[in-house]
């Protein structure tokens, strides 16, 4: 089966996304930096249970810091990524906008130069329901304008699907990005 790199496997999503990749026999890398923001405990939990499983290797690093994610992609050369690492929280982003430029912007354009570098063949991604901004019209669709974000966090999701279309077509590989909405589950915060 393939090896797939899981950034933000400590996280709600990642965890459960981490768990059914194992269960369908892939070898999964996750790699998370347990910060701590939103209930670290609940995190350290996650990925303590994430350990037991065979086929999940727990890597302990920061989507920001360049040269420890081209580590673990050398080492681990994975076909598929899943990027669940980010800085999440409309609120938040207001007092905290450096953060989320360090996380959302940089960290993700590490995870795009390194899937580069290392020919990644696909690369699924969390954008957010926060990109749709003001738009007061019901359902939202994939094709609906999104060019007015108001918060921080909504625009370095909506800076992210950008930077995620150039690099898919400069770079020919498959980039996929999910505007969750409110996401709640067992085990969730």
């Amino acid at each position: 089966m393939a090896t797939i790199l899981v950034t933000g496997s400590a996280g709600f999503i990642g965890f459960h996304v981490a768990q059914r990749l194992v269960s369908e026999g892939h070898r999964v890398v996750g790699v998370d930096n347990l910060s701590p923001y939103f209930f670290p405990s609940l995190k350290a939990e996650r990925e303590r249970r994430l350990r037991k499983l065979n086929g999940f290797i727990s890597v302990r690093a920061d989507i920001t810091d360049l040269a420890a994610l081209t580590r673990v992609f050398d080492e681990y050369q994975p076909e598929y990524v899943v990027n669940l690492a980010a800085q999440a929280g409309v609120r938040f982003s207001i007092k905290n906008p450096q953060l989320y430029e360090k996380t959302n912007i940089a960290g993700f354009l590490n995870v795009l130069e390194s899937c580069r570098r290392f020919r990644v063949s696909r690369l699924v991604y969390a954008s957010s329901s926060s990109v749709y901004g003001g738009l007061h019209h019901l359902p939202f669709r994939e094709t609906d304008r999104v060019d007015s974000p108001i918060s921080l966090y909504a625009a370095t999701k909506l800076a992210n699907e950008a930077m995620a279309h150039c690099y898919s077509h400069l770079f020919g590989f498959t980039a996929l990005g999910l505007r969750y909405f409110t996401v709640y589950g067992p085990f969730g915060r």
